[in-house]
C-alpha cells in the first residue's frame, strides 16, 4: 500500500511539473503566434523604433522597452540599500521587542493590492515630484518610487531571513577575535548570505518588471523618449493596460501582443539569470 502511495505521489508531482512546462510554452505560444503579423510587417525595427501611431499604422516598442528598463532601474536604485539596510537592523541590530512587529509591518506592506500604491502616487507623490522638479509630477521617476516601495518588503523579508540563516558560531567567533559590529556585518553575515541576497534583488527586479496597474497611474502613457525622468513616458505594461481594449485593426493588436511577448521573454531572462546563479552557488558548495 506504501509502494502504491509513494509511486503515485511520484506520477502526480510529476503531471503537476510537466502541466506548467505546457502551459508556460502554451503562453509563449499564444503570444508568438498573435505578434507574428507585427514582426512581419516591421521585422526587427518594431524593437528598435520608437514612433508609435496607432492612426497610421506606425508600432514601435523601443520607447516602451526603454521606459520599463529606466523605471525598473531607478525602482533598484531607490529600494536595494534601503531593503538590505531594513534587513541589517531587524537581523542584527533590532532588540527583540522591535524585531517582530517592524518585520510584520514590511510584510504587510506586500499585501497591499497594486492599485492602491498607484492612486497613492498619484494623489502624494505625483504633486510633490511636480512641486520639486516642474513639469506634470507623471513620468519615471515617480514611477520608480512607486515601484521601489513595492519591492521594497519582499526584498527586505527575503534578504533578513538569508540573513537569519548565519550560524551564531560564525559570528561569535569573529567577536572573539574582536571583530566590531560592522564588522561582523559586512564580512560574515552579508558573505553567508551573498545567494539569498542576490537571489531577492533579482526575483524583486523581475516583479518590477511586469508590474502593471501601479504605474500606470503615474507615468502619462506617452510613448516618447527624453531625457527627463520626469518627463511623462510608458513602459510595456502601462501600453498593454491602456491600450489593448482601444486595439481597432489586426496591426494594432498584433503590435501589442508583439510587446506582450517581449516582456515576457525580458522577465524570463531574469528569472533565468537567478535560476543559474543559485545552480552555480549550489555547484560551488558541493
Amino acid at each position: 500500500m506504501t509502494l502504491l502511495i509513494d509511486k503515485l505521489f511520484a506520477n502526480a508531482t510529476r503531471i503537476i511539473a510537466v502541466a506548467i512546462l505546457l502551459l508556460v510554452a502554451w503562453i509563449f505560444t499564444v503570444l508568438f503566434q498573435h505578434s507574428m503579423e507585427a514582426f512581419a510587417a516591421f521585422g526587427f525595427d518594431f524593437v528598435l523604433q520608437d514612433k508609435w501611431a496607432p492612426n497610421l499604422e506606425k508600432f514601435g516598442g523601443f520607447a516602451a522597452i526603454a521606459g520599463s528598463v529606466i523605471s525598473t532601474f531607478l525602482a533598484m536604485l531607490f529600494a536595494v540599500p534601503v531593503a538590505i539596510g531594513v534587513a541589517i537592523f531587524l537581523s542584527e541590530i533590532a532588540p527583540a521587542k522591535l524585531k517582530s512587529p517592524v518585520g510584520v509591518s514590511i510584510e504587510l506592506l506586500a499585501a497591499i493590492p497594486s492599485v492602491i500604491y498607484g492612486m497613492w502616487g498619484l494623489f502624494y507623490f505625483v504633486p510633490i515630484i511636480r512641486d520639486i522638479f516642474g513639469g506634470l509630477g507623471i513620468g519615471m521617476l515617480t514611477a520608480g518610487i512607486i515601484l521601489a516601495i513595492m519591492i521594497l518588503p519582499f526584498m527586505a523579508a527575503v534578504t533578513r531571513d538569508a540573513m537569519n540563516t548565519t550560524p551564531d558560531i560564525l559570528k561569535e567567533s569573529a567577536y572573539a577575535l574582536g571583530a566590531t559590529k560592522w564588522d561582523v556585518i559586512k564580512d560574515v553575515v552579508i558573505p553567508y548570505a551573498k545567494a539569498g541576497i542576490i537571489g531577492s534583488l533579482i526575483l524583486a527586479l523581475g516583479r518590477a518588471v511586469g508590474e502593471t496597474m501601479a504605474v500606470t497611474f503615474v507615468m502619462g502613457n506617452v510613448h516618447k523618449i527624453s531625457l527627463d525622468i520626469t518627463a511623462p513616458a510608458t513602459s510595456i505594461p502601462v501600453t498593454l493596460a491602456n491600450e489593448f481594449t482601444e486595439a481597432d485593426t489586426d496591426l494594432y493588436f498584433s503590435s501589442l501582443f508583439g510587446l506582450a511577448l517581449i516582456l515576457m521573454v525580458m522577465s524570463f531572462v531574469i528569472i533565468a539569470m537567478a535560476k543559474f546563479y543559485f545552480l552555480r552557488r549550489t555547484r560551488k558548495v558541493k
